[in-house]
């Protein structure tokens, strides 16, 4: 006569299936390597999982340094090109102008194909010669990413180097899901041509886009903005495999989203830096955003109105699977 086992060895693993509903969004801190205090309070928030992606300021003098920062969050977050016409580095590099002229030549088709295309080759060429791959994403300082005679080289150029990748660079998409006058401009400014291009050549984009304001008011005030912005992010169903016997995840869970095919995330955007500097415009406002991402009021907002920071490439690669 045998005896049966009953011990938990044989005991197949269980797992339970349960809809969770969250809100996912990639938080992208903009201007990295503009200076010293921008670039360390980004690699600290990125370190601390407060941020999911940054884009990078490839003409300044600084991202050559300030590149081997980043490595050791490769993969953690989305690293990409802030596309610049606007800064002081490419004033200094001879195509840029204020963000007005800019704006004007746009709107007076004065920007030659020719000379936009040389621009976006050099900035793309330092992001990949110091970063050594090519960019998760492609965004603009002050959105110019999306102005006419840019928006037009810019998605041919990708298309020229990155079309055939597996993993393509996703565009920001500066269609501003907010109602003030900023905002509209911003969108006003190319938003619905550039969506457009990327439904049509079925490209990854992330939008709409959230964190506009003028740079004011305190911690308090900016936390109060977050908080609107992120409840008023879109909802989505994700499955997770909840183990009921022998089986060990991190965080005790297996979350599989299932998002809707050729979706893309919102984005908010946000500009960290450890502490004001004299010569930046927005550096009190840089300093104020970094207090309140740094602190445990952001992680307990976050989760309190379910929100999950997700790297673009990430769900899109899903996505897309």
């Amino acid at each position: 006569m045998h005896s049966r086992n009953t011990g938990a060895a044989q005991r197949p693993d269980v797992i339970r299936m349960n809809t969770h509903f969250i809100k996912r969004v990639v938080l992208c801190a903009d201007d990295y390597a503009l200076n010293a205090s921008v670039s360390q309070g980004i690699v600290n928030l990125a370190r601390a999982k407060r941020l999911s992606a940054t884009s990078v300021m490839t003409l300044s003098p600084r991202w050559s340094g300030d590149a081997s920062a980043l490595r050791e969050l490769r993969g953690v977050i989305d690293v990409g090109l802030h596309l610049d016409w606007t800064s002081e580095f490419a004033q200094q590099a001879g195509h840029g102008n204020s963000l007005g002229a800019v704006m004007w030549q746009s709107l007076r088709g004065a920007l030659h194909a020719g000379a936009v295309r040389e621009v976006i080759e050099r900035q793309l060429d330092a992001f990949e010669l110091h970063w050594q791959a090519a960019p998760d994403h492609v965004d603009g300082h002050q959105h110019v990413q999306q102005f006419s005679g840019v928006r037009e080289v810019l998605v041919d150029v990708l298309q020229q180097r990155y079309g055939a990748n597996a993993h393509r660079p996703w565009l920001r998409v500066s269609k501003v899901a907010q109602s003030d006058v900023k905002s509209h401009i911003i969108t006003w400014m190319g938003a619905s041509s550039l969506l457009q291009w990327a439904e049509q050549h079925a490209w990854p984009v992330a939008s709409p886009l959230l964190g506009a304001y003028g740079f004011d008011g305190d911690v308090a005030g900016y936390a109060t903005r977050m908080q609107h912005w992120m409840k008023s992010l879109p909802t989505v169903s994700a499955q997770v495999q909840t183990p009921t016997h022998n089986l060990t995840t991190p965080h005790g869970l297996l979350l599989h989203n299932s998002p809707a095919p050729n979706s893309s995330p919102p984005i908010i955007m946000c500009h960290p830096a450890l502490q004001a500097q004299d010569d930046d415009a927005i550096g009190a406002a840089r300093a104020r955003e970094y207090v309140y991402f740094n602190s445990p009021e952001f992680e307990l907002h976050r989760q309190q109105l379910g929100v999950q920071l997700c790297r673009g490439q990430h769900l899109m690669s899903t996505e897309t699977a």
